[in-house]
């Protein structure tokens, strides 16, 4: 890895540029998240999530690479995409259970009948320190 330090920095015309924010260090910017098939637990994409453990029927946790600084960050549930034999109409909820500075659980609940489900495609998101 390289560090680059300046003083300041010049645009191509001599004038003086304002530093260039670092993404990965800007609280507005996601700090984790991951898309998953709540099925097999199979990662599609993710940012900072180095696995997703199954821990039954609608219920999982998602493993942060680089732990959070705290517990007082936000998980924010990206929703769910249902099995296809699933019937139309029925509300789906995705809660968030459980968050410390390693990882987050969270679970899909289907309220038209009352049962964790697991959906083909889950989604959490992450903001905090």
């Amino acid at each position: 890895m390289s560090t680059i330090k300046a003083n300041t920095l010049l645009h191509s015309d001599g004038s003086t540029t304002n530093p260039p924010a670092i993404p990965a260090l800007d609280k507005r910017m996601a700090k984790a998240w991951v898309n998953f098939s709540a099925q097999d637990t199979v990662i599609r994409d993710s940012y900072n999530v180095s696995s997703v453990t199954d821990n039954g029927l609608g219920r999982h946790t998602a493993n942060f690479t680089t732990a959070m600084a705290n517990t007082n960050y936000i998980g924010i549930s990206g929703g769910g995409v249902i099995p296809d034999n699933a019937g139309s109409g029925q509300g789906r909820i995705h809660m968030i259970n459980k968050m410390t500075t390693t990882h987050c659980a969270f679970s899909g609940f289907n309220d038209a009948s009352s049962a964790y489900e697991d959906y083909e495609v889950a989604s959490i998101l992450i903001f905090g320190s």
